[in-house]
């Protein structure tokens, strides 16, 4: 089934206002485009339920089952359980309180494995817990091509290591990790796993539950909702941690790791995702019945457009002596987020860029660790071009002139 377009679009209140006709936004990675269930449901509750939720009023009462509704149907899609799914401010912020749990939880001497493709988010809470006497193990990218191989996780896993953490995909190397051989491996070890979800959620849920790490971390302002941290913990870890929230709801599960009060406006909203993802799914003539297939078939349905749209550019910049691709070259094998490493000053490219009405970035982008790793400087900028499948074959056309003229 070939995505269309022109209805995905209708969806998102953006495509629709004057002031952004003349732009081309190439810079998703950085927070995509609301859709316009997210925005009707966050209006509706600033609106009409802003009292505190699950009280005997009809307001209250509605607001409860809004947030209840969102955290039941999102965690459907992702194949968990709806108390394994946790909102927090931010990814960042929440593997921040989950590195905190893990430093009441292990003791000196045991060992973590992070990896040097990872965003800051998934790497620098980690690190920290070497102060407390954590060995931290580090996993490096093959630096001619910025890969993680599994073969070079081997030998850093024994019985010391208790969390094994990686990036479902990196964002600056684009490269989609095998993690279900990753998460065999590590589980054969006896160790735990935390994949960071933040830069390939936004093409398409996985199914955690099939999937298998212990936890798995996205952004909704990236999945098209609100500005908050989506976090997966399964139920054998989450309660073998200790509790970082109030002592009073240590026996939630979904509240054992959000210790500041939840966004209750932000959460409904969320609801506004799987409102989408639905009509995604109704709209091609996805299963009729069960969440998980749903997303699955929306996941597919993403992948196939953002792959069809993502090799042309690939094959307009991989083969320029004044720049350099880090990651693959074929989009089977990637996201749709390309950062290239410059000749000139990817600053002036990026305003040039603007000035032809494309959106996109120059920055490290808080993975210093993974420029690094493939030979250039931590702070260097880069110049990040990424979409996701609402993304028009007019505007990738508009980004391949400006490329040529540019680069």
């Amino acid at each position: 089934m070939k995505m269309d377009t022109d209805f995905v679009r209708a969806q998102f209140p953006a495509f629709q206002q004057p002031s952004l006709a003349d732009y081309a936004n190439f810079e998703n990675a950085g927070g995509s485009y609301t859709c316009g269930a997210v925005i009707d449901r966050l209006t509706r509750f600033y609106t009409e339920r802003k009292t505190q939720p699950y009280g005997p009023s009809a307001p209250s009462r509605a607001g409860g089952e809004e947030i209840d509704d969102a955290r039941a149907r999102l965690s459907a899609m992702l194949g968990i359980e709806s108390d394994e799914l946790s909102f927090g401010p931010s990814t960042t912020q929440n593997t921040y309180v989950l590195s905190q749990a893990f430093r009441k939880w292990m003791s000196p001497g045991e060992a973590i494995i992070v990896t040097n493709q990872d965003h800051e988010a998934n790497s620098g809470p980690w690190r920290r817990l070497a102060e407390d006497g954590i060995e931290i193990r580090e996993w490096r990218m093959d630096p001619a091509t910025g890969t993680l191989n599994p073969e070079d996780l081997e030998p850093l896993l024994d019985e010391k290591v208790r969390l094994v953490c990686f990036p479902h995909c990196s964002n600056v190397i684009g490269e989609i990790n095998p993690v279900t051989e990753i998460i065999a491996m590590a589980h054969a070890a006896g160790a735990f796993v935390c994949v960071d979800g933040v830069s390939y959620a936004p093409h398409g849920l996985p199914d955690v539950g099939s999937l298998g790490p212990d936890i798995y971390l996205f952004s909704a302002y990236k999945t098209y909702g609100p500005h908050l941290g989506l976090m997966a913990i399964r139920r054998n870890l989450g309660e073998l941690l200790p509790n970082q929230g109030h002592h009073f709801n240590g026996g939630v599960l979904y509240q054992r790791f959000t210790p500041a009060g939840p966004d209750h406006a932000q959460i409904a909203a969320c609801a506004g995702m799987a409102d989408y993802f639905d009509a995604l799914c109704d709209h091609h003539g996805g299963p009729a019945t069960g969440a998980a297939a749903r997303g699955a078939f929306v996941h597919d349905l993403m992948r196939a457009r953002e792959t069809e749209l993502l090799q042309p550019l690939l094959d307009a910049v991989k083969s320029r002596n004044a720049v350099r691709l880090l990651g693959p070259d074929t989009a089977a094998h990637r996201a749709p987020t390309v950062a290239l490493a410059l000749h000139g000053d990817p600053v002036d490219v990026n305003r040039a860029l603007a000035e032809r009405g494309i959106i996109a970035n120059a920055s490290n982008f808080y993975a210093g660790r993974a420029l690094s790793g493939v030979g250039l400087d931590e702070g260097q900028e880069v110049l990040r071009l990424s979409f996701t499948h609402y993304t028009s074959d007019a505007e990738l056309s508009k980004l391949l002139d400006a490329v040529d003229a540019l680069l």
